[in-house]
């Protein structure tokens, strides 16, 4: 397990920043992210998973979803809440969050869940209630999407942070400082942005693979496995 101790974002960032590249200049500054590899962003403390730039802090623990054997997201846990991010790739001039909203929607209905859209710091997301193995109700979670330069962010948020505001500020501040690393690989609309373990992570389990008597000292845990989105 690893261990470290409203902003609404126009649609159109994706064309502001090509626009800017085109013409030679800088992509604006923003207040905020989640950021563009390509853009200028503020340092802090962050975990390289190849895709994503995670933000630590004390406190927080991070698991890693897996699709088959791939790394296709993480979640971050902090006060009896978790903040699972996925990246997957988007259009050159189009975001993808009005589609996936949709589908997003009629998932949770067609589980028997209820859904309803709201206006939130990152712009519209859904406020869902859905069912859950071992639960008497329906939990509720929170769906977050941002649509970047090629790239789209999903992030849902559950647990106590869904109705406690504070837990919520800390969850939304980690994905207004994730960095996510598109890559200039050609990738087909909502393909997932592939991770990896960071250096010293992939350092550890290599060191295990060849001593068994190692002790594990990889600091991640293996996520639920997750189907991918399309």
């Amino acid at each position: 397990m690893f261990r470290r101790s409203r902003r609404e974002e126009p649609p159109a960032l994706a064309e502001e920043v090509e626009q800017t590249e085109e013409r030679g200049e800088e992509p604006r500054t923003r207040p905020s992210g989640p950021w563009d590899s390509a853009e200028p962003y503020p340092e802090r403390e962050r975990v390289d998973l190849g895709g994503l730039r995670l933000p630590v802090d004390s406190g927080f623990e991070v698991q890693l979803n897996l699709a088959g054997e791939q790394i296709v997201g993480a979640v971050v846990m902090v006060e009896d809440s978790a903040l699972q991010v996925h990246a997957f790739a988007a259009p050159r001039r189009s975001g993808i969050w009005d589609e996936v909203r949709s589908d997003l929607a009629e998932g949770v209905r067609a589980a028997g869940g209820t859904v309803e859209q709201r206006e939130g710091p990152f712009g519209p997301e859904l406020a869902a209630r859905i069912p859950a193995e071992g639960a008497n109700e329906p939990q509720p979670v929170r769906y977050i999407g941002v649509d970047g330069p090629r790239w789209f962010l999903r992030a849902v948020i559950s647990g106590r942070a869904v109705v406690d505001e504070d837990v919520a500020a800390i969850l939304e501040g980690v994905v207004r400082d994730i960095v996510v690393v598109r890559g200039d690989e050609p990738m087909a609309p909502k393909e997932s942005i592939e991770l990896r373990l960071p250096p010293e992570a992939r350092q550890a389990a290599e060191r295990q693979d060849a001593d068994p008597e190692v002790p594990d000292l990889n600091p991640f845990e293996r996520g639920p496995e997750i189907a991918e989105l399309r």
